[in-house]
């Protein structure tokens, strides 16, 4: 017989797990009154009502403490930490300034960075600085500045004959010595004819060139029947610092006897620029305000020294103003003196003001007869010069100088140049269509 086995018992049914209680709502927590923005981060004591909100922006706490408080206004941005890729206003700056101001801005900057000092081996030098030459401007008085250098700067006018008769220009003017002889830019004297120099007294009187050397901008000239003027002190541009005061002197624009007086600082040091067919170095960067007449006045210290002479601006610019280095045209000053200038008294003189051609536009071309491109276009003759004795008269076109052809009129400046004052010249050339020459004996520049 098989063992007895009782009969498996059935399993019971499994019992539902009773459904999850939902977990009550967790009560917001009361917010914490916030502590009004300060700049001090102080917060109220326990149990003291917080400051009411301001009028200027601030924010109160709302009635509802159910409400969440608005966030506190944000911090200010932090400056960005400047980076290891260069100086600020490095080449980026660089880049946008040339693209706004043009070409002659890029010429100043390249030559900016031509002149940076190469480092030398060796010791380390000792660099010196001293506090900024700088006018105390609560406390110094300009105008004792002003009297002191106003005897020396004169107001200078130059008169030129043209096609349409006389043409004046105004510029400025330095004296720098007792019996006469004043210092300015060779630009404000060029191609003129006749030279007035008024001075601070009221007087005028003529004036004659003693020599330029064109391609640094500076002339002198002499100043007829006046004696025991007042020199300009001259003092150091090299002794100068970026940031010294400096203020501009000049007859700004032609506007009237009392020069114009504005002030600034010294924005840089060894500027080159180039303007107008000329390379001007070691130049003075001012933002004192310098215009058109300006230029051949002083760049004075606030000693009252000459530093530097006016020269130039850049064309819708701000702020930018160049002065030739005073310690740069000492030596300049001595061989003008001497008869050594470029340009000097003795210098042969055509006495004919001239353009070129192909810039002429096409009713003075109608009205001339002129059918080629080439020659030099007179536009004034000087009465009693070698170019009237030639025969030459406004509107014609000169195509040779003793026997060497003319294509502009930087050829008839060169060929004068070469030739003495006395010597003959034989001019050919070209009125209403009719071939013409003349012979006529130089002048000199200085009269």
């Amino acid at each position: 017989m098989s063992q007895f086995e009782p009969p498996t018992m059935p399993t019971p049914p499994t019992m539902p797990t009773p459904p999850t209680m939902p977990t009550p709502p967790t009560m917001p927590t009361p917010p914490t009154m916030p502590i009004p923005p300060t700049q001090s981060g102080w917060a109220p004591p326990p149990g003291l009502t917080p400051p009411k909100p301001t009028t200027q922006g601030g924010w109160a706490p709302s009635p509802d403490i159910f409400r969440a408080p608005p966030p506190p206004p944000p911090l200010p941005p932090q400056p960005a930490p400047p980076t290891a890729s260069g100086p600020v206003g490095g080449a980026g700056r660089v880049a946008l300034v040339g693209g706004l101001v043009g070409a002659l801005v890029a010429a100043l900057v390249m030559g900016a960075l031509w002149f940076v000092a190469p480092r030398r081996s060796g010791a380390s030098p000792t660099t010196v600085v001293r506090p900024a030459l700088s006018v105390n401007r609560r406390s110094f008085d300009i105008p004792t500045l002003l009297a002191k250098v106003r005897p020396s700067v004169v107001s200078i006018k130059t008169g030129a004959t043209t096609i349409g008769g006389t043409q004046e220009a105004a510029g400025s003017g330095i004296v720098i010595s007792a019996d006469g002889l004043v210092l300015t830019n060779a630009h404000v004297i060029a191609s003129s004819n006749t030279i007035e120099v008024s001075f601070s007294d009221g007087s005028t009187h003529s004036g004659s060139l003693v020599g330029s050397f064109p391609d640094r901008d500076v002339a002198l000239i002499r100043v007829a029947d006046v004696s025991d003027l007042t020199p300009a002190e001259l003092g150091s541009s090299d002794a100068l610092q970026v940031g010294d005061d400096v203020v501009a002197i000049g007859n700004a624009l032609n506007l009237g006897a009392q020069p114009t007086v504005t002030l600034g600082i010294v924005s840089a040091k060894d500027r080159s620029i180039s303007a107008e067919n000329i390379n001007l170095e070691h130049l003075i960067q001012t933002d004192a305000a310098i215009n058109p007449g300006n230029s051949g006045g002083p760049l004075v210290n606030a000693r009252g020294q000459v530093v530097g002479v006016n020269t130039a601006i850049i064309k819708d610019s701000q702020s930018l103003g160049f002065s030739l280095a005073i310690d740069e045209i000492k030596p300049l000053i001595e061989e003008l003196k001497a008869g050594k200038g470029t340009v000097s008294s003795a210098t042969a003189f055509l006495g004919v003001t001239t353009t070129n051609v192909d810039e002429q536009p096409v009713d003075v071309r109608s009205q001339f007869g002129i059918t080629g491109s080439t020659g030099a276009f007179v536009a004034g003759i000087e009465p009693g010069s070698a170019a009237e004795a030639a025969g030459l008269q406004p509107g014609d076109v000169i195509v040779r100088i003793n026997g060497t052809d003319i294509s502009g009129k930087e050829d008839v400046g060169r060929i004068i140049r070469g030739q003495k004052a006395d010597d003959q010249v034989t001019i050919e050339y070209r009125r209403q269509g009719e071939d013409l020459s003349g012979e006529a004996t130089l002048g000199r520049r200085g009269g």
